[in-house]
C-alpha cells in the first residue's frame, strides 16, 4: 500500500500544472467559475475542463456546482492552500530570477592587472558594491597578456589590461589612463628635476617587475628604440616593492605616477612624471563580446566605464 501510495504521489505531482492550479485558485477565491473566467480572460467552459482534469487526476471532488456559484469541498480547500502557497513560491522565485537578468544579484569574475589594481580598482569596486550590494565580485591579479589569457578561455567574465598584443581580438572599452613616472633616491643627481625624459635615464640601474609584465615590455621596447638595454638589477613583483628598492638605493623605476605619490612622504625618494608620449597608458576593459556579458557583468562594464 505504501508503495502504492508513492506512485500515486509521483503520478499526481507530474500530472498538475500551474495554469491549473492558478484557475483552480481564482475560482475558489470568487466562489464563482464565471467570476474567476472573466478575471483571468479565459471562457468558463475552459476552466470547468481544467477543474475536471484535476479532479479526474487527484480522484476526489474538489468543488461542488450549484446556480449560486460553487462550494468547495474539503479536498478542494486542502488544494487551494497549497496551490496558493506553490503558486507564491513560483512568483518568488520568478523575482528572485529577474534580479540576474537585471544584473542586480550574482557574481563576476575579473582578471586585472597590477597598474588597475593597485590605482583604481578598490574605489571603484567599492562604490560598486554600495549600488549593488547583491553582487559578488572575485578578483584575480595577472599580467596583461595571462589577463587576457584568461578571458579568452572563460576563467574569467571579463579582464582589464593595459593595451598588449592579441587585444585586438577582444571587445573593448576605455577604462581608465594613467601616467608612467620616475622614481629616484632622493640623493639622485636627477632628483631635483621637475620632468624627465625616458632618454635622460635609460642608461640607468633599473629594479623592476618581473619580464611578463606590461609595463617592463615596454621600458624595454623604449630602450631598444634609443639604442640602449636597460640594466635591471633586482626584480619584484609588486609595484610598492620597487618603491621601496628605490628607496634601498638599488635603483630607479617606473611606476604610475599615482602610485609613487603615495610613497613621496614615507619613503626617501622623489617621483618626475615621464614627458615621453608613451608614458601616458590607456586602460582597458576586454570581453569576448557584448552579446556574452551576463546582466551581471555588463552591469559592472557600465558602471566602471560611465
Amino acid at each position: 500500500m505504501f508503495w502504492k501510495f508513492l506512485l500515486g504521489m509521483e503520478n499526481l505531482l507530474r500530472k498538475l500544472d500551474l495554469t491549473s492550479l492558478r484557475l483552480f485558485v481564482a475560482v475558489c477565491h470568487e466562489k464563482s467559475i464565471t467570476r474567476a473566467a472573466e478575471r483571468e480572460f479565459i471562457a468558463p467552459s475552459a476552466i470547468s475542463r481544467r477543474i475536471a482534469d484535476l479532479e479526474s487526476i487527484i480522484g476526489l471532488p474538489l468543488i461542488h456546482r450549484h446556480q449560486r456559484g460553487i462550494t468547495v469541498t474539503s479536498a478542494g480547500e486542502t488544494l487551494y492552500g497549497y496551490a496558493k502557497k506553490i503558486l507564491g513560491t513560483i512568483e518568488s522565485l520568478g523575482a528572485a530570477l529577474s534580479q540576474f537578468h537585471e544584473g542586480v544579484r550574482g557574481n563576476v569574475r575579473i582578471a586585472a592587472n597590477l597598474s588597475a589594481i593597485v590605482q583604481f580598482l578598490p574605489e571603484d569596486l567599492a562604490a560598486f558594491e554600495r549600488v549593488f550590494p547583491a553582487v559578488n565580485v572575485e578578483l584575480d591579479e595577472q599580467h596583461s597578456h595571462e589577463v587576457l589569457k584568461r578571458v579568452s578561455e572563460r576563467m574569467v567574465g571579463l579582464g582589464i589590461c593595459n593595451e598588449v598584443s592579441g587585444i585586438e581580438l577582444f571587445e573593448t572599452v576605455p577604462y581608465r589612463t594613467d601616467r608612467l613616472a620616475v622614481v629616484l633616491p632622493i640623493s639622485h643627481p636627477l632628483a631635483s628635476d621637475r620632468e624627465l625624459a625616458f632618454e635622460l635615464i635609460a642608461d640607468e640601474i633599473f629594479v623592476g617587475l618581473q619580464d611578463k609584465s606590461a609595463l617592463m615590455q615596454m621600458i624595454y621596447g623604449q630602450a631598444v628604440l634609443l639604442g640602449s638595454s636597460p640594466r635591471v638589477k633586482v626584480r619584484v613583483s609588486s609595484l610598492d616593492a620597487l618603491c621601496r628598492m628605490v628607496h634601498a638605493g638599488l635603483g630607479i623605476a617606473i611606476v604610475p605616477h599615482q602610485v609613487g605619490q603615495l610613497y613621496v612622504d614615507v619613503l626617501d625618494i622623489v617621483v618626475h612624471p615621464l614627458l615621453d608620449d608613451w608614458a601616458s597608458r590607456q586602460l582597458w576593459l576586454a570581453f569576448p563580446s557584448h552579446d556574452s556579458l551576463s546582466a551581471t557583468e555588463l552591469a559592472l562594464v557600465n558602471f566602471l566605464t560611465k
